[in-house]
């Protein structure tokens, strides 16, 4: 019986776990390999350069301003998809008919594609010529058409692409939240009353909140390597026949340049990537640390 539960085992997680190694771990590490060669136009070089990549890397004026940029993008998305999300959860955590239809549809657009959202931004809603939407609608109070796209003074790109990104994300982070919400225990809520707490800030501050502590901390780091990892809309939305402007230029599109571009500099994106990971990697746990993950109340 164990020998027959351990080939049914593998049957169901073989597949998977040897796609994930072959197209995920594999990749990865010889992404790190080719970070410490000179890898022009070739994935399998010979000439070792040791830590001149990263160098050059940290030295490319242009690379430090994408890391800036997302810096930037991150101060942007996280606290306003974090309000969002929490006020709507709160909101259909309070409805009492038809919960699910309005769960599903704050949710759907989630499984919307990010390609997709944006091009429909870019297309329809933010057109930087007055037939858009948003131009449409700022003629209506006499204002003239904005070039939401390109021009980077005054810089109106923010908010296209801030707004697109809130609409994808922020249904998937209602949806954590409605799960903690669900799980406090009502008996607080009623003990509140009885004290004499007004519902509303009072209560969300003091039970609501310090409830959905370990909710908000997953949130949290969510956004954050999210926000780190975005691509499809910044490409999308900027990019045109003419190629990327030079502004709200990002870590990932401008390692897709450097390592997929004229040059194809294969060492030099690696060795982008490697940084753009170990950042990832200490913003997330100086996080964790500053939010406490894992620590009980009792440990502080």
């Amino acid at each position: 019986m164990r020998r027959r539960g351990a080939l049914w085992f593998w049957v169901f997680v073989g597949p998977f776990a040897l796609g994930l190694g072959l197209f995920t771990y594999v990749p990865l590490l010889w992404s790190v390999a080719l970070s410490f060669f000179d890898a022009h136009n070739t994935v399998t070089p010979t000439d070792f350069v040791g830590l001149d990549n990263y160098t050059a890397m940290l030295r490319d004026d242009a690379f430090v301003d994408s890391l800036r940029t997302f810096l930037v993008f991150t101060a942007f998305i996280v606290p306003v998809t974090y309000v969002f999300a929490l006020s709507l959860a709160l909101m259909v955590n309070r409805v009492r008919r038809a919960r699910a239809f309005f769960r599903s549809v704050f949710f759907l657009p989630a499984a919307c594609s990010y390609v997709v959202a944006a091009l429909v931004w870019k297309m329809s809603v933010f057109n930087g010529v007055r037939f858009g939407l948003a131009n449409t609608v700022l003629g209506w109070f006499g204002a003239d058409p904005v070039a939401w796209l390109s021009t980077p003074d005054p810089p109106w790109y923010w908010l296209v692409l801030v707004s697109v990104r809130l609409w994808l994300q922020t249904g998937f982070y209602m949806i954590l939240f409605l799960a903690g919400l669900q799980r406090i225990d009502p008996v607080l809520y009623e003990a509140a009353a009885v004290d004499g707490a007004r519902p509303g800030w009072t209560v969300l501050r003091h039970i609501t909140l310090p409830q959905l502590r370990a909710t908000s901390v997953a949130v949290l780091l969510l956004l954050v390597i999210n926000a780190f990892q975005a691509f499809d809309e910044f490409y999308n939305l900027l990019s045109d026949a003419r190629g990327y402007p030079p502004y709200a230029r990002p870590p990932l599109v401008y390692l897709y340049y450097t390592a997929l571009g004229q040059g194809q500099n294969l060492g030099l994106g690696s060795a982008g990537a490697v940084i753009l990971a170990l950042v990832i990697a200490v913003v997330t746990v100086g996080q964790a640390r500053w939010l406490r993950l894992g620590r009980t109340d009792a440990h502080g």
